[in-house]
């Protein structure tokens, strides 16, 4: 069962972490989909603070 987070610090925590980002773009946001060794997680953001988020990842990621 995937967990949601509720802030992008929270997302910058778990990259290290993580293995892949998924990037699901909707109309006016974007679902970014981390996941780690056990856990999925999601976080919802805008266009702009996603595009921040994924420069910020050095992970493979997967746009959908």
């Amino acid at each position: 069962m995937p967990r949601q987070i509720s802030s992008a610090d929270e997302f910058k925590k778990l990259i290290p972490s993580a293995s892949f980002l998924k990037v699901v773009r909707m109309d006016d946001k974007v679902k970014l989909k981390l996941r780690t060794r056990k856990i999925l997680y999601t976080y919802i953001a805008s266009k702009d603070e996603a595009e921040a988020l994924i420069k910020d990842s050095k992970l493979e990621v997967d746009e959908y």
